[in-house]
């Protein structure tokens, strides 16, 4: 009798042992992934999903990632970040991390089912271009229904993902041809997790969402998605794309005491030569003109995989791309992301408001540049000194620069593109333990906010859900409800659905959802800010152009 019951044990121990692992066979080889401490879904961390160039070749395309024979761990987290400056004072972020310039991996969590064709959803880190990695948060709780598998990744950021010089080795774009790999990446091994690649859905935040929006435009990644929901950050934004990328090369060249800018191959070979180090020790964080510096740009078009030709503006006037549903909205009070330069900068924009124009504004002279702003300047802050008393004018003003005008200008063209499948909304919620603006008795919904109602976690620093209120618990029901129903249908609120009705979005920026404890349907978003700006824009819009193309090398350079 004790024999038998020390075979049953063993019988138990060895099934017990089996499911806190799982072996996948993907096209480079075989991975194994592990069980999830807390959570019915298997991870797997840190698959090289392509290989990135090193050394003189840092600013060109991604290679084939590695193949392999043994069986690749990927039960730990390593924690692998794309070279980027040391942010001190995100002290929530793991001590651990690990910054390598061949950084390209990618991150799986597959829930624990034999249901096979799951849904797939492919989140793109933000962090202005700048900073960030694909661990940065977790979806976990996302995935409770079981019917969907979450893919996070890097990709290279700042200098090192977006100089753009247009030259053959440094052409610009890396950032977004490691985000394409990515996808190709996913469509080859997907269903080796039990995943569709026909059912992917694009998600994004912040610069990620930015990033989401410009894949929709790009002909290199047609057909790699099918659904998309941005959050917080458009195509259309001054951020999101350089203006001029040699002029922003020049720039930091000369930032970094480098001066010989006007010789295109010096300044190339320039940034080919130098120390990651010493290119991503700039944070970028605190330019007045609502950019970060490096970010996507219009290439040359040089018939070798180039990620974009055509400015965004261009490609959705044309209506040039695919028509694919999309979730597209921002927080309430995005500008909030601008609020602890606020003592510092209010004097300035006091002094000269024209320093915090974008640079997708264009004037024919200094005169017009300050009537403009003046204009504006008005507009947000009537005639009175910026200040204390009107901090909410301040936020408002960047929200609309950064993020909100953007967006519901994109959902114009989109829609009178064709697209009829653009589901607009704002989020609104703000909990009782979110800080109060600094000098009003007001709260708002902060940049990605509804980013921190989707992931787990109190917010987005934390991951634990423990201690948050049952008025945030439920609105993150409510929100992952959402979301969950896009990536499995397409509409955020489908047939049969006890949500209220959400329409799509006519070309008016009408109807929009507003996202709070009550969830209300309402007309044309932002009015009176986005028929300013369309003014504005109309008048004075700066268009991205590509790098020239560069001259002939001759044979004494040689």
């Amino acid at each position: 009798m004790e024999w038998r019951t020390c075979v049953v044990l063993l019988c138990v121990t060895a099934v017990l042992a089996d499911d806190e692992w799982l072996e996948v066979k993907t096209a480079q080889g075989p991975v194994r992934g592990r069980k999830h401490p807390t959570e019915d879904v298997y991870t797997f961390f840190s698959i090289p999903y392509a290989t990135a160039p090193v050394g003189e070749n840092k600013f060109k395309a991604p290679l084939p990632p590695p193949v392999w024979l043994e069986t690749y761990d990927a039960t730990i987290d390593k924690e692998i970040t794309c070279p980027q400056p040391p942010f001190p004072d995100l002290d929530s972020w793991p001590a651990t991390l690990q910054r390598q310039e061949d950084c390209l991996i990618a991150n799986v969590y597959v829930p624990n089912t034999k249901e096979k064709n799951l849904s797939v959803v492919v989140y793109v880190h933000g962090g202005a271009f700048i900073l960030g990695y694909g661990e940065m948060f977790r979806y976990t709780k996302l995935m409770e229904t079981k019917d969907l598998i979450i893919v996070t990744f890097n990709y290279r950021l700042g200098v090192h993902g977006f100089l753009c010089l247009g030259t053959e080795d440094a052409p610009g774009n890396a950032g977004m041809k490691d985000q394409v790999a990515l996808l190709r990446w996913v469509q080859k091994n997907i269903a080796a997790f039990g995943g569709n690649p026909d059912d992917v859905t694009l998600a994004g935040f912040s610069a990620g969402s930015s990033s989401a929006d410009l894949l929709m435009l790009s002909k290199s990644a047609e057909g790699l998605f099918h659904r998309v929901i941005p959050e917080s950050g458009g195509n259309l934004a001054a951020f999101t794309i350089q203006r001029d990328p040699i002029d922003v090369a020049k720039t930091y060249a000369k930032q970094l005491n480098f001066t010989n800018v006007d010789d295109i191959y010096a300044l190339e070979q320039f940034y080919k030569t130098a120390p990651l180090k010493l290119l991503t020790s700039d944070t970028f964080l605190d330019r007045t003109d609502s950019t970060f510096m490096f970010s996507p740009c219009v290439e040359r078009d040089t018939g070798d995989g180039a990620f974009l030709t055509e400015s965004p503006l261009s490609i959705l006037k044309k209506g040039n791309f695919k028509k694919l549903p999309v979730l597209y909205g921002f927080a309430k009070m995005e500008g909030l992301m601008r609020v602890n330069f606020f003592d510092f900068w209010k004097h300035k924009m006091n002094e000269k408001f024209s320093d915090f124009l974008p640079p997708d504004l264009k004037f024919e002279s200094e005169e017009e540049r300050d009537e403009v702003a003046d204009k504006i300047k008005t507009f947000y802050f009537s005639n009175q000194l910026i200040s204390e008393h009107n901090i909410l004018g301040y936020v408002y003003f960047f929200s609309d620069v950064i993020i909100t005008y953007p967006m519901l200008w994109a959902t114009q063209l989109q829609v009178e593109a064709g697209n009829k499948e653009i589901y607009l909304y704002e989020y609104a919620f703000v909990d009782e333990d979110v800080p109060i603006v600094p000098h009003t008795n007001v709260r708002g919904a902060d940049h990605c906010a509804q980013t921190a109602a989707i992931k787990d976690g109190k917010n987005l620093t934390y991951h634990d859900e423990t201690h948050i209120t049952p008025q945030f618990k439920n609105m993150k029901k409510v929100m992952r409800e959402i979301w969950h129903n896009f990536i499995k249908t397409g509409k955020p609120v489908p047939e049969g659905s006890s949500l209220p009705a959400w329409p799509a979005a006519g070309a008016d920026r009408s109807p929009h959802m507003v996202l709070n404890e009550k969830l209300e349907l309402r007309g044309v978003l932002l009015e009176e800010s986005t028929r300013f700006w369309d003014d504005i824009y109309q008048r004075y819009y700066r268009d991205a152009v590509p790098p020239p193309k560069p001259p002939p090398v001759s044979r004494v350079e040689l």
